[in-house]
């Protein structure tokens, strides 16, 4: 039976969010959000697309508690955010590894910052390692890996430290087209296995409707919410289902609003 009380509750919540700040050049107000008003329920993957400068990455930073709201809350579970949490943890858009530091001492690394590390929590960054499908490389150091295995192994760091709410900003935007189709596909295999509540920013609509239960499209700036699309796309997802009529619906419904707004900013 679904315990449908878990099924309903809000991970995170953002509550009237305003962003604003002072452009030092030109002395003027700039709202970067605006009355952002969202729910994300427990282990859904939520993906935010729209126009460049519609403050994805701004919201992203704010959940994380980089910035500080000009108005408004954000909680996760049912806790305000005030600032950088150990529930919280990002993946960036380039891997940021210590170059001289191996794969294991990599994924480690969060863990040694937070003063946790462990016979327990080293066994459990192994079979992160393995999870992202790494195991055979623990010893190798960034220079002698991939990009997408460099990415996997700042997705392993990410998830060692268990975070409540995983934040991805771009985390794919720098690698080759195929490589970014297989890690998309990656992803998905990991998130079914640790079912973590995931915040992804892409600029890829494709890439949004194939990895996400719900897409959130920002509006031209100030950014805030003109749409959440559910996405009834059955999991688990191959990559072939990206030629789906239903897929390729989606993708159209969702460009059409980026579209529109799109005009807003001037960018047509």
């Amino acid at each position: 039976m679904i315990d449908t009380q878990l099924e309903d509750k809000h991970k995170l919540s953002a509550k009237y969010l305003d962003v604003s700040y002072v452009n030092n050049k030109t002395e003027t107000e700039v709202i970067a959000l605006q009355n952002i008003n969202l729910d994300i329920k427990e282990g859904e993957f939520i993906c935010i697309v729209g126009p460049s400068g519609c403050g994805k990455t701004t919201f992203l930073n704010t959940v994380a508690g980089l910035i500080e709201p000009s108005r408004g809350t954000i909680l996760l579970d049912d806790q305000k955010v005030n600032g950088p949490g150990k529930d919280r943890s990002m993946v960036f858009q380039n891997p940021s590894l210590l170059p001289w530091r191996t794969v294991i001492d990599n994924v480690l690394y969060g863990l040694e910052l937070q003063k946790r590390v462990s016979y327990e929590t080293k066994k459990k960054s192994q079979e992160y390692i393995n999870m992202v499908g790494l195991k055979g490389y623990e010893h190798h150091y960034p220079h002698e890996l991939s990009g997408g295995m460099q990415q996997r192994v700042n997705l392993a760091r990410a998830l060692t430290v268990d975070p409540s709410l995983l934040l991805l900003d771009e985390p794919l935007s720098a690698l080759d087209a195929q490589t970014r189709e297989f890690m998309q596909e990656e992803l998905l295999r990991i998130w079914s296995e640790t079912k973590k509540t995931s915040i992804f920013i892409t600029h890829q609509i494709d890439e949004a409707v194939y990895l996400a239960d719900r897409v959130f499209v920002f509006g031209a700036r100030p950014g805030r919410v003109v749409d959440s699309i559910d996405i009834n796309l059955p999991r688990p997802r191959k990559l072939s289902i990206k030629r789906d009529p239903a897929f390729l619906h989606l993708i159209d419904h969702i460009w059409s609003i980026i579209e529109k707004e799109s005009t807003k900013q001037g960018f047509q």
